[in-house]
């Protein structure tokens, strides 16, 4: 019977040696250092400036800690840590270039997050599919982003449509969403309409606060280069020189996704983010964008953007919950050809 070889630790003194980086590095009570050793799966033992890293991806680990003890002349917020290792893990994770690929490679170099203007200077893609998403909604008019939780489709989009309203290339921003509850009625929401689906549109506000800040938001809302315009009251509108973003579309219908993508008029762009996984219809009902991921894919001028777990930048136990979920829930035949590349969806087709 073969006996496994142990895997022998990694061993890490930073150099020069400074207290103050290091004190960054490890966090408050070694909070770093315990979110690198959860999302690895390695060990970190320190003693004094030396760190001994043990685990399968004690490599990889060490490379996490040179790349934050290189920028701990500050504090390291633990998000960042968690966004860099975001970053770590799909750039181990992409694969190589196919010539029968319908996208270009991930790896390539050419390949860099578009810069957006915003009131975040660190704003950027994280992911090589976070920034084909951000890509794609700058080249088309119409993008669609689909998948998991937690993988910026609602952030970046807002991203998107300030950027486009800072450089003058549209003159306002429509934000939109269906008022379905998540699996419980709420019943009846006391104020005026804006008031009643703030609720829903919650996701969308937090990102202008931390993108404009919370001022300039609000007096944007109060001269309406800022909109609120629920679903249900967007039928016979032409919205010319806007970026309209809908979210949550995965729970609109498929009558209430045409509607919505022939409001588009000139000089405007719409985004719209969904997870097909998540679907809050009754049962009886089709996704609407299930079916247009499904009409349109062929559509010239309509880019569509895919996401998975890999591409999650909350917390690192996100990651695993969406694939938990996936491998034992979410394997219909609706749903899973769009998780899919779209390489093996067309094989499939011939």
């Amino acid at each position: 019977m073969k006996t496994k070889t142990p895997v022998q630790p990694h061993y890490f003194t930073p150099e020069p040696l400074d207290n103050t980086r290091l004190a960054n590095l490890c966090g408050p009570l070694d909070e770093n250092l315990r979110q690198i050793s959860a999302a690895l799966d390695v060990t970190i033992f320190r003693r004094g400036e030396k760190f001994i890293v043990s685990g399968t991806n004690a490599e990889r680990a060490v490379q996490i800690l040179q790349k934050f003890y290189a920028v701990a002349d500050r504090a390291v917020p633990v998000e960042e840590v968690q966004l860099g290792l975001v970053e770590q893990r799909t750039s181990a994770a992409v694969p190589d270039g196919d010539e029968d690929d319908e996208e270009p490679p991930f790896n390539d170099p050419e390949i860099a997050s578009p810069q957006l203007k915003t009131r975040r200077s660190d704003l950027r893609g994280r992911t090589p599919h976070q920034i084909r998403y951000m890509r794609n909604i700058l080249e088309h008019d119409i993008s669609f982003g689909i998948g998991p939780a937690g993988t910026g489709k609602t952030y970046l989009a807002v991203a998107c449509a300030v950027d486009a309203l800072e450089r003058d290339a549209v003159k306002r921003i429509i934000l939109c969403r269906p008022a379905v509850e998540a699996g419980e009625r709420l019943g009846f929401l006391p104020g005026d309409m804006a008031q009643k689906v703030d609720p829903y549109l919650r996701p969308l506000y937090d990102a202008l606060y931390d993108l404009l800040g919370f001022d300039r938001t609000q007096k944007m809302f109060e001269k309406q280069v800022i909109e609120i315009a629920p679903l249900a009251y967007m039928r016979g509108r032409t919205l010319n020189h806007a970026f309209v973003i809908l979210d949550e579309a995965q729970n609109t219908t498929v009558e209430q996704m045409k509607m919505f993508l022939t409001r588009i008029g000139f000089g405007s762009k719409a985004v719209v983010t969904g997870d097909v996984t998540q679907v809050d219809l009754q049962k009886h009902q089709k996704s609407g964008l299930v079916d247009a991921v499904q009409v349109l894919r062929d559509v010239r001028g309509i880019a569509f953007s895919h996401f998975a777990s890999e591409d999650v930048v909350r917390h690192p136990l996100v990651a695993r919950i969406v694939d938990a979920y996936d491998a034992s829930h979410h394997s219909t035949a609706d749903i899973a050809p769009l998780l899919q590349p779209a390489k093996i969806r067309n094989a499939r087709k011939k």
